[in-house]
């Protein structure tokens, strides 16, 4: 990777952030996987720890969490059977929290979807926060007990729960379940009802899909090793906060949130990688449990 320019490194973190396997972009651009993959681990940890740093006191008041699936290596099911399985094998979750006003990914954390994860990302989104905020969750029962041990009452807490009947056609797998209800829950404080949604962080679940090859259902392209997976989510918000314009608020979250008052390019999060130390830090994606 040493020997790649400034502007090669660009190409091929463009490549990635667009949703390029890393193999695509060795064909495209000549450099070895070994230095696609090294590129994208550096830049995962650098982007991470900049992240972490700049997204503090910020004026978010309507935040939006969510979780998303994954896998690495094999599905959970499938570990025990798989040839040598590394540590991390299986089902692995993202943890996002996105602010409904600015579309800025504030917080995410990778891991299991228990209790214990919902508690540290909880404790992460209130360590970045000026005001008492107003959170909707979907109904995971593991976000009751987070949001009470983060915030107690300093919070005003909403669930929004969906009830689903079959598939249009059930002989279909991959045929979505048709949502028959809707529920808004008061959890705690006084929520506003009209904005108790997580319309904006499931959108933003598609986002992620669509940007980043290892979540792509149905593919090859999942992740082989967790450390990888949860570099590629750090570039990809990375990218979505600084570099990618929304159209609702045309500025990027990063800009409308007063993190930055510039328009990011690629080239910014070259110069971040060449900047930062990237030995990895004390960030809680990175701390590793048994089994995911």
């Amino acid at each position: 990777m040493n020997k790649l320019s400034a502007d090669e490194r660009a190409k091929i973190l463009h490549l990635l952030c667009e949703g390029m396997s890393i193999r695509a972009i060795t064909r495209l651009t000549g450099a070895s996987k070994n230095t696609v993959a090294k590129l994208l681990a550096d830049a995962g940890r650098a982007c991470a720890i900049y992240q972490d740093q700049a997204f503090r006191e910020l004026p978010c008041t309507r935040i939006q969490v969510d979780e998303i699936w994954s896998f690495v290596y094999a599905k959970a099911k499938n570990v025990e059977t798989a040839k040598a399985a590394p540590e991390g094998a299986g089902d692995v979750w993202t943890w996002t929290a996105l602010c409904a006003d600015t579309k800025l990914l504030l917080s995410w954390l990778v891991g299991g979807r228990d209790a214990e994860y919902a508690t540290v990302f909880m404790h992460d989104i209130r360590g970045r926060l000026l005001e008492r905020p107003q959170i909707t969750s979907d109904g995971h029962y593991a976000y009751l007990s987070a949001v009470d041990e983060a915030f107690g009452n300093e919070v005003d807490y909403a669930q929004i729960v969906k009830t689903y009947g079959e598939s249009a056609d059930s002989a279909r797998r991959y045929s979505p379940p048709i949502c028959t209800g809707v529920k808004k829950r008061t959890v705690t404080g006084n929520p506003d009802k009209d904005y108790v949604s997580t319309s904006f962080v499931e959108r933003q679940n598609l986002t992620m899909r669509m940007h980043m090859r290892r979540f792509t259902r149905l593919t090859n392209g999942f992740s082989k090793k967790v450390e990888n997976h949860v570099h590629a989510v750090a570039l990809h918000t990375m990218y979505y906060n600084f570099v990618k314009e929304q159209r609702g608020i045309r500025m990027t979250p990063a800009m409308k949130a007063g993190v930055t008052d510039t328009l990011w390019t690629i080239d910014h999060i070259v110069r971040v990688v060449e900047l930062f130390d990237t030995k990895p830090g004390k960030r809680g994606p990175y701390k590793k449990k048994d089994g995911n």
